[in-house]
């Protein structure tokens, strides 16, 4: 029984280290095309899609269905910094209309769970920055 728990423990480790790190890789990504004077050839589309993905299926599959988002709270504030991040990204450079469509339904969505109050303050951000975009 205790090798089990130890392994599972480890397992629920590794996974965390790895959506951390891909967490880290979004927040660079949008904080690198969210700087001052960045050249065109900065916004790739492929990423930004990439990263409205990843930040879209842990809301959906991590976060929201956490009652307490406090038990994962490293990945509550990062996924909050990317929406708040798109925001500005929004306000930067012109988005497909598809990638706008995922934007949209990722700044609404946190107005129907509880318990993610940061979030929903991104969330507003970011539906402002589509509605003016």
């Amino acid at each position: 029984n205790n090798d089990t728990e130890d392994e599972e423990r480890l397992w629920r480790d590794l996974i965390m280290e790895r959506v951390t790190k891909s967490a880290d890789a979004c927040l660079t990504a949008i904080n690198i095309m969210t700087s001052p004077n960045m050249p065109k050839a900065v916004y790739i589309e492929d990423i930004i899609e990439r990263v409205i993905q990843y930040t879209k299926f842990h809301l959906q599959n991590t976060l929201y269905p956490q009652y307490d988002p406090v038990v994962i709270v490293m990945l509550y504030n990062k996924v909050c910094d990317i929406v708040s991040s798109l925001s500005e990204l929004l306000e930067i450079q012109l988005l497909t209309d598809t990638t706008i469509l995922q934007v949209s339904s990722m700044g609404i969505t946190p107005f129907f769970v509880e318990n993610v109050s940061e979030l929903q303050l991104c969330a507003i951000k970011l539906v402002t920055a589509v509605s003016t975009s």
